[in-house]
């Protein structure tokens, strides 16, 4: 039997093997590529639209990026200022795309949203304070406001006010700078794209087996089809991607686990009530609660058509993917990642407290939390929706035995020849910055050789715009026009 040969396999069909399969035609059009999707269409886990808020994750607004200190004085702002530049780079990569027809017309996948985050109770307030005096100055938050006056707010952002009669203080931040992004759009045009190239993009094709051959390179078994070898192989098949990694073999996956959060949205289409709220409004996540459940009431703009969310509420499933299986997370358990687990379970208590808490909710009780946000919010205007499932990283840590991560990390075999991406936040958002550190680790020997075309596609790549104040506002000025922010 012939197996098909490849320069490149990417496995997944979202947005992360768009991303770096762009790169990789950009950087070496020669190279034969083939994409796998295991469901009948790409952009169908997380890079849906409906699957996740939209969100261009720049740190304008999210306060986890940048919690607060423990002795009162200003909130580090380094994490977020990193966040915010990987960003940058998102932004200008999307930019040359739509200049080079990669991409289609901005307002397809891209709009100006003002990110604004919004708290309750004295100690929060003073909270968002620091962390706005900690911000304030830096170039990449340049206009970012703050005030505790309702007038104000209301001027804002009038559904967080209306009908307010608590006399508890409030406070808010705003920045117009925000966007909400269909990552879904993004990755279709860009698997477009590629297949105007010659890449085929194979959906209803399942990778069931990974292994490496003796010469180095990888064979990969297909659902009923045939074999195909690669000389590199990438995952980016969200929650499947660690059951793969596992299959692999590869040491550097070992240790890790997957813990697997779901979402649920409420959704309104009532024109008067989308007309009234521009914006993504984030506030402080429940003790316990993961980051991904902070509470937010969104702007969400969908094929052209606005409306508004409210959640994220967690749900619970051992699913690794939305339409995975609930046999993941027991078949995802090995020697190597026990422990961790274990630890985990013991070390997360008020997680899982927080996850019973949720699941016990019904549609009234979660409305109530949007009654926090929105006092004159009807249960007859907003709908329950189902959003992404999210899996969280679970890894070895030499004190605690294992530690639940929150955020995003790339895999990579000692010889490069295959590389995963596991975790969620922020996820799409910095799926350029990823896909960069994926070509450094995979793609050594030919990265330095790239990288002034790199910097042809990303000005500030290899740089810290928010360093330099005169870059950070060509940047921000350059890709707003690109993407017809303005």
């Amino acid at each position: 039997m012939n197996t098909q040969k490849f320069d490149v396999v990417l496995v997944g069909g979202g947005i992360m093997s768009a991303t770096l399969g762009t790169f990789l035609k950009v950087l070496n059009p020669n190279l034969s590529i083939q994409v796998f999707e295991r469901l009948d269409a790409v952009s169908q886990e997380s890079s849906n639209p409906w699957n996740n808020a939209g969100t261009g994750h720049a740190a304008l607004c999210e306060l986890n990026y940048m919690p607060d200190s423990k002795d009162g004085s200003l909130p580090d702002p380094t994490k977020a200022i990193a966040i915010n530049e990987q960003f940058q780079l998102s932004r200008e990569f999307w930019s040359w795309a739509v200049q080079q027809g990669v991409l289609q017309d901005p307002t397809t996948f891209i709009s100006a949203t003002p990110h604004m985050t919004f708290v309750r109770g004295a100690k929060d307030v003073d909270y968002l304070s620091r962390r706005f005096q900690a911000l304030k100055d830096q170039p990449l938050f340049a206009g970012m406001e703050f005030s505790t006056d309702p007038d104000q707010i209301r001027k804002w952002a009038p559904l967080l006010i209306e009908g307010r009669e608590s006399t508890e203080p409030i406070a808010a931040t705003r920045i117009t700078s925000g966007t909400d992004v269909d990552f879904g759009a993004i990755t279709k045009q860009l698997f477009a794209h590629l297949q105007g190239l010659g890449v085929n993009v194979a959906t209803s094709s399942e990778v069931t087996s990974v292994r490496k051959q003796t010469d180095g390179s990888w064979n990969l078994g297909i659902r009923g089809a045939k074999s195909v070898n690669a000389k590199f192989v990438f995952v980016g098949a969200g929650g499947w991607a660690l059951k793969l990694l596992q299959k692999s073999g590869i040491a550097e996956a070992k240790g890790y686990g997957t813990f697997p959060v779901g979402g649920q949205w409420l959704r309104t289409d009532n024109p008067e009530l989308v007309a009234k709220h521009k914006a993504k409004v984030y506030s402080q996540a429940s003790v316990g609660a993961p980051p991904m459940s902070v509470p937010h009431l969104d702007t969400r703009v969908v094929n052209g058509k606005a409306s508004l969310l409210f959640g994220p509420y967690a749900t619970s499933n051992p699913k690794f993917l939305k339409n995975g299986s609930i046999l993941d997370l027991p078949l995802s358990l090995r020697a190597a990642n026990l422990v961790p687990y274990i630890a985990v379970a013991l070390g997360n208590f008020g997680l899982i407290k927080y996850l019973v808490g949720e699941l016990l909710k019904g549609k009234s009780r979660k409305f109530e939390s949007l009654l926090e946000f929105m006092p004159t919010a009807k249960q007859s205007d907003w709908e329950l929706l189902n959003a992404g499932q999210r899996a969280q990283i679970i890894k070895k840590d030499a004190k605690k035995g294992g530690v639940l991560q929150f955020g995003t990390e790339i895999i990579t075999s000692a010889d490069g020849s295959i590389s995963g991406l596991l975790g969620a936040s922020p996820g799409a958002s910095t799926a350029v910055y990823a896909m960069l550190e994926v070509l450094k680790k995979s793609f050594a020997s030919e990265f330095s050789e790239w990288e002034p075309r790199l910097r042809e596609l990303m000005p500030s790549f290899g740089s810290n715009p928010n360093s330099n104040p005169a870059a950070a506002e060509a940047t921000l000025a350059a890709t707003s026009k690109a993407l017809k922010l303005n």
